[in-house]
């Protein structure tokens, strides 16, 4: 092998060297370990990595992570067992990585010197990479030559690994090795003449792995390895979503909080994957472990890599009804009779989604089931025993999921006739996720959204109570729900808005404004100091804000709002938040009534910029407001300037108000702010006539849909004009500078 560069270390010579001087086992061990960690190479702790790797599938209680503990008792004890013995490694080879590794550490080598020295290396590795790959100070030289060679000697590397990788994947520091291989290939198939040499590799580990894949999949390391491998076969990079999904991201696609757009960009391939390797993994995989399954079943680590592998096939639907069942323990016998779940296998499935591990794979195959299987599960496990199954600490999330995943109007009503009547017993429980679950799924299917809202009124008001209470209640779940004197219940100043409260009401206000009356009232009904502190409760601010979006009148929302006009102290905080959740209603006020705004927020513009949305309310009043509040805007923020310029939002808002321009030529300032609302009026007269007449012209259904656009194009408008305007001051202001320059 050819060596390149004066740096470069050339294939190791048959030498002798001394072992006390040179080998890394010697007193040099622990300076060598520090110097893998200034690298940044070091090792996250087994602690770190399985929390990490625990929370997949859903659900944000407490009492879960209890269950993973103690499901995962016989991984955490020791080390993985092995049936094999390691063997030592030879001195004359410990030196020689020693010196690779300090070689590569200094840092003095270019690209092209880097990737020989790493090929070199890998190659010395031959027939060695099992005792060079779980060496616990080799592994770290390992990582780095694969991250620095080419795509050549990394795929070389990989299938002399092929026999042995299993025993690699499962080991503390092997795993490492192997995960960063899998990193490195995935950067290299940006490359596209290396895509069907990667593809021949990873279909060579992935036939060795099913050889035996059960060991490899309830091992807290090789499930972490599997994991990633399928990630990389799929085309989606190794730390996505599908690799350990985050509860609060579950809950936001399971509650209707966040988009298909999102969701859509989460799971965006960075390149092209391996299907045919993707689909012979899997279904060799689940193939060979069927005679184990009930032990992958209640195992955490072996869960967690059949929910990525479901994950990963979501959609291919006749792949989904073969390894499913299977899954879930029925035969395969049955599915060609077109009966996929025998009585007796519903029962025991009942049982199972009461174990932790299982309950969390339950979650995904309701999520990715085809039509025709989800409607099989629901009808023979779950119908007529949801709300025993809701009971359980572990089972309930798996109805979440159940409930989330509808498929049909006439699933809601199954469902909401079974659980309506007892939601009440399920927030007694603090099963607070099935009642929010089922309210989100009725409104995403419109489908019992009235029976849903009375249900929830019953279950939170006493006989004959004034619906007034009911807001109060939802938004202090845990607190009203878990005191000992119900009918003595009252708001405790101070208390923090319930997480799941506020979901629940905010799904609750996307619900037509004729089912929800009883909230409405009751939210518009609360008492100043208990809506201020809603206000500045993170979670209570949501539920303002999707009240303000809600499909409740005009009226009713500026109730809510001018509530609050006449103090001050109140004002301020609530203002920021309208401006944010309802910007059309706040210019609607300012515009009618500036000069009532500016008595009202005069002296206190500045300590409203200070926080983050409240810098959003300035924006817009002064946005909706003529010279002369605009000016006052901007002498209050003179007062807080230095301080207001080191927040992160700072510096925009003095930008876009001009607060340095005011405070040095206020005349200038006063004359560039006439003319900027002289052109916009001049803009919007012309462009609203143009609307109109266009309305006219065409005087289509169709038509109504401009106004997003049409909002979107004066909001560019206004900015357009802002600029050229500005950079005309700024040409003003050099030519000046460079005149007085001249003279002198």
């Amino acid at each position: 092998m050819v060596s390149f560069g004066s740096k470069a270390l050339p294939l190791r010579r048959p030498k002798h060297h001394s072992i006390v001087e040179n080998s890394p086992f010697s007193g040099e061990d622990s300076e060598y370990k520090q110097g893998r960690r200034r690298r940044g190479m070091g090792r996250k702790s087994t602690k770190k990595q399985k929390n990490s790797n625990g929370g997949c599938a859903s659900g944000s209680v407490p009492d879960r992570t209890l269950k993973d503990k103690k499901s995962s008792k016989k991984h955490d004890s020791a080390e993985p067992e092995t049936s094999y013995v390691r063997k030592q490694i030879d001195p004359e080879t410990a030196k020689y990585f020693s010196e690779i590794a300090d070689t590569l550490e200094k840092g003095e080598l270019d690209l092209e010197e880097r990737s020989i020295i790493c090929g070199n290396a890998l190659e010395e590795s031959s027939r060695k990479e099992v005792e060079l790959c779980t060496d616990h100070i080799i592994s770290h030289t390992m990582q780095a030559l694969l991250d620095g060679c080419d795509a050549d000697h990394l795929c070389g590397f990989l299938r002399g690994c092929t026999k042995n990788f299993a025993r690699i994947a499962t080991d503390r520091n092997g795993s490492h090795v192997a995960e960063t291989a899998f990193y490195s290939l995935a950067s290299h198939l940006l490359d596209q003449e290396w895509h069907s040499t990667i593809e021949d590799t990873l279909m060579e580990i992935c036939q060795a792995i099913v050889q035996n894949p059960v060991d490899v999949m309830c091992n807290c390391y090789g499930s972490h390895v599997l994991r990633s491998l399928l990630c990389l076969c799929k085309g989606v990079p190794l730390n996505s979503e599908f690799h350990a999904a985050k509860s609060s991201s579950v809950l936001a696609h399971r509650l209707n909080l966040k988009g298909d757009g999102d969701h859509k960009n989460d799971a965006q391939n960075v390149h092209q994957g391996f299907p045919d390797v993707l689909e012979f993994l899997v279904s060799e995989m689940v193939k060979c472990s069927t005679p184990n399954i009930a032990t992958l079943q209640v195992d955490q680590y072996g869960s967690l890599v059949l929910q990525t592998a479901l994950k990963l096939l979501q959609g291919q639907d006749q792949e989904l009804i073969q390894i499913i069942p299977v899954i879930m323990g029925c035969k395969m016998e049955n599915a060609e009779a077109g009966n996929l779940i025998e009585i007796t296998e519903a029962e025991n499935i009942r049982d199972l989604v009461k174990e932790n591990a299982f309950s969390h794979l339950m979650e995904v195959i309701l999520e990715v089931a085809p039509d025709i299987l989800y409607n099989e599960i629901f009808v023979k496990i779950f119908k007529d025993s949801l709300f025993g199954i809701s009971c359980h600490h572990s089972a309930n999330f798996a109805v979440q999921s159940l409930i989330s995943h509808a498929r049909s109007q006439s699933q809601i009503y199954v469902m909401s006739e079974e659980l309506g009547p007892r939601f009440k017993d399920l927030l007694d429980m603090g099963r607070w996720g099935v009642v929010a679950s089922l309210i989100a799924a009725s409104q995403r299917l419109n489908a019992q959204e009235h029976e849903c809202s009375r249900a929830l009124v019953s279950a939170v008001t006493l006989a004959n109570e004034s619906p007034k209470c009911i807001v109060p209640r939802i938004l202090l779940l845990e607190s009203y729900f878990f005191s000992n004197d119900k009918s003595n219940w009252s708001w405790t100043s101070g208390s923090k808005v319930h997480v799941m409260g506020s979901l629940i009401l905010q799904c609750l206000f996307k619900y037509p404004s004729g089912y929800i009356e009883p909230f409405i009232t009751s939210l518009t009904s609360m008492e100043s100091s208990h809506v201020l502190e809603t206000a500045k409760d993170g979670a209570g601010a949501r539920v303002i804000e999707a009240f303000l979006g809600s499909n409740a009148s005009d009226k009713q929302k500026k109730k809510l709002i001018k509530k609050y006009t006449l103090h001050p102290h109140f004002y301020l905080p609530f203002l920021s938040l309208v401006s944010y959740a309802f910007p059309e209603l706040l210019c609607s006020v300012t515009d009618r009534k500036v000069s009532t705004a500016s008595q009202l927020l005069k002296g206190h513009f500045g300590e409203l910029a200070m926080h983050p949305s409240g810098s959003f309310t300035v924006g817009k009043c002064f946005d909706a407001s003529g010279v002369p509040l605009r000016e006052a805007i901007v002498s209050d923020l003179l007062t807080v300037q230095r301080e207001l310029s080191k927040t992160r939002h700072g510096p925009h808002l003095l930008r876009h108000l001009d607060v340095d321009g005011f405070s040095r030529q206020p005349e200038q300032w006063r004359s560039r702010q006439k003319s900027k609302l002289a052109v916009y009026k001049e803009f919007l007269a012309e462009f609203s006539s143009a609307e109109g007449d266009s309305s006219k012209r065409k005087n289509t259904p169709a038509d109504t849909s401009k106004k997003p656009s049409q909002k979107t194009n004066i909001k560019k408008m206004r900015k357009e004009i802002d600029n050229v305007l500005m950079s005309f001051t700024a040409s003003a202001e050099g030519s000046k500078k460079l005149k007085k320059h001249r003279i002198r």
